[in-house]
């Protein structure tokens, strides 16, 4: 199966590596996207640009992908599914749930001179980087993009409610399948409320199982790839 990978803010394709080789030894063909603005050398890029990419790989597939969204990409992932109902296979939203309808792509940091720098390891102490070494701390942050205002401010704009019926899975690091399912229950994630057929997996990482676990991530997805 053709695995559309999408990381959050910061990250450009490349970000995949070493979860790629896996799933290819696994059988799956992964294709990796570097966004509009996170690592194609553009300083400024929309929501609307990054949307257009990730669609351009689903209907690039051969056969229903999955579409594989990291953080705040889970939107990208979900907005997939609204605009290809008929052509994703399933979503996999890893450590984030998506932005509903008419809400910011994503908001939390300070916007700099245009863009939204990465802030740092300090927001992200305790369970998010605690699987991470300095290494690859120092690693992540000097490759970081700063991600353009147009991408972050962007809003969300959900139209077919058919996404409802295109399975999704929440694969869950730093929190639990269970406070998963308590965010669900509250209304912290109303698109997922709808969903008609979610699952959720576990994963003993922090926010980033890419680098952190990328043998357990690239199998994890191989099964939900290979579940009916």
């Amino acid at each position: 199966m053709d695995i559309v990978l999408v990381a959050g803010l910061w990250l450009d394709g490349s970000a995949w590596d070493a979860v790629v080789p896996v799933l290819e030894t696994l059988g799956h063909r992964p294709v990796p996207l570097t966004l509009p603005g996170q690592g194609d050398g553009a300083r400024s890029a929309t929501l609307d640009e990054q949307r257009a990419a990730v669609l351009a790989a689903v209907d690039a597939s051969s056969a229903k992908p999955l579409v594989v969204g990291h953080s705040a990409a889970c939107t990208l992932a979900w907005l997939a599914a609204d605009a290809r109902p008929d052509k994703v296979a399933k979503t996999v939203l890893i450590g984030g749930f998506p932005s509903a309808d008419g809400q910011p792509y994503f908001s939390g940091f300070e916007i700099k001179d245009g863009v939204l720098p990465f802030p740092g390891w300090g927001p992200f102490e305790g369970p998010d980087s605690a699987d991470l070494d300095e290494d690859t701390k120092r690693s992540i942050a000097a490759a970081a993009i700063p991600v353009p205002a147009g991408v972050t401010t962007g809003i969300v704009h959900l139209t077919d409610e058919r996404r409802f019926e295109v399975p999704a899975v929440i694969v869950c690091p730093e929190f639990t399948p269970a406070e998963a399912r308590e965010w669900i229950g509250d209304g912290d994630a109303p698109e997922l409320a709808k969903a008609k057929h979610l699952k959720l997996a576990d994963i003993d990482s922090g926010h980033w199982p890419m680098f952190s676990k990328p043998d357990e991530l690239a199998r994890l997805l191989a099964e939900v790839a290979a579940q009916d």
